[in-house]
């Protein structure tokens, strides 16, 4: 019986051949965690009476939830991790270095390898051909300290997406169009297996894209086979040495296939408040909009900042809204600014923040008013979500963002 990408990454990992649903032991490659969890991880660690870390290279702490801190309590919390640092030699990713999951894949994980971090969302690195998954603080303590990890093998959904986009089409519209489809927990615990020729011709900023919102249909990881752009990705990044590539087998047993045309997606929206309450973007344009954020580890990539660029232009924001840009790394921020990007955003009127994730978990910098609405390219429209639970939440694609802040209402073009 033959092995999915996930079956296979961790069968050298836990030096056997494993298949869905055994519990095993594994080692693992990178831990991570982020100031919301990693204060968490460092009191729990300390519990277990050891005294360094299995891999402090490969342990990263990066404070980029409240960053900059907004108030004292999280500065303190950031101090623990300063302090992890010095005492314990593990990697800091300090305020204004970038969303975690984004520096992550530009420095850190490297195909076929195993990457557990204390976030949800560190399934973005799936897309580099590594099982990336999120797990508690407390399990992430113990890889820290063993450089292993216990989970069992998640069963794999193989998704075939073969066809072009339409104009304007995003790998954003595919993700929710997939989740609308499957629903919120249709693939709860499994593994996402990507493939198709709309897979091959994706830029990897595309791939991070839908591997960041595979656990929103509940899935464990989002895997993706390592390629020419892996490749390419991997070398502009100084890791060209890292590059590896790992198949599936073609007898692999899959728990379910799903096929998808692109051409059959349409702009597509999240709608309040929850992900998989999806709706064509045509079908939405008497919804107002009061404030329009792009960035996250979700769509803050060079590509999407130049996708709002591109449509922002000579423009100038809606006077009803507040336009939020928010690039997800230090080295995009360099990047727009060196193409120019960043003039483009603040000649239209939109307001650009540093790299964090303020906003989108609700900390700071863009928290809603009551019964306000707002357009993000985040993964998530929880109630709540943004820091207010009478606020209202639609995910979209940076393409139908920039749009909707020009027009004041929900629109793709």
């Amino acid at each position: 019986m033959g092995l999915t990408l996930a079956e296979k990454i961790i069968s050298e990992h836990a030096g056997k051949t494993v298949h869905a649903g055994e519990l095993v032991i594994s080692n693992v490659d990178v831990t991570a965690v982020q100031d919301g969890t990693g204060p968490l991880t460092v009191q729990e660690f300390k519990k277990l009476g050891v005294n360094k870390l299995n891999n402090p290279s490969r342990t990263i702490l990066f404070i980029d939830h409240a960053s900059p801190s907004p108030r004292k309590e999280l500065s303190n919390t950031h101090m623990v991790l300063r302090d992890f640092h010095k005492e314990y030699g593990a990697v800091l990713s300090d305020t204004g270095a970038g969303v975690c999951h984004q520096r992550l894949v530009e420095t850190f994980v490297n195909p076929g390898e195993i990457l557990i971090g204390a976030d949800s969302h560190t399934c973005t690195s799936g897309a580099l051909g590594a099982f990336a998954t999120g797990m508690g603080s407390t399990d992430i303590a113990v890889g820290m300290a063993l450089g292993k990890t216990w989970l069992k093998v998640p069963a794999t959904f193989k998704i075939i997406v073969n066809g072009k986009f339409k104009e304007g089409i995003c790998s954003k519209d595919l993700m929710l169009y997939l989740i609308g489809m499957i629903g919120a927990d249709g693939a709860t615990y499994k593994a996402l297996e990507f493939t198709g020729d709309t897979i091959d011709n994706m830029t990897m900023s595309e791939r991070f894209t839908l591997a960041n919102m595979a656990v929103e249909a509940g899935a464990k990881c989002g895997l993706f086979i390592a390629d020419d752009k892996t490749k390419a990705f991997l070398e502009e990044r100084g890791r060209g040495d890292k590059f590896r590539q790992i198949l599936p087998d073609s007898d692999a047993v899959y728990e379910r296939i799903i096929e998808i045309n692109a051409e059959d997606i349409p702009h597509t929206v999240s709608c309040p408040h929850t992900v998989d309450n999806t709706k064509p973007a045509s079908e939405l344009s008497n919804v107002k909009v009061n404030q329009v954020y792009v960035g996250t580890c979700t769509n803050g990539r060079i590509e999407d900042l130049r996708v709002v660029a591109n449509i922002l232009k000579g423009n100038k924001v809606h006077e009803d809204v507040r336009m939020l840009i928010c690039p997800a790394s230090k080295d995009v921020y360099k990047q727009a600014l060196k193409e120019g990007l960043i003039e483009i955003f603040v000649d239209s009127n939109a307001s650009v923040l540093p790299p964090g994730c303020g906003p989108c978990v609700g900390v700071h910098a863009g928290i809603l008013g009551d019964g306000e609405v707002c357009l993000a390219t985040q993964n998530r429209n929880f109630q709540g979500r943004m820091g207010n639970t009478k606020g209202f939440i639609y995910l979209a694609s940076p393409y139908v963002a920039a749009y909707t802040a020009l027009r004041g209402y929900i629109s793709e073009k």
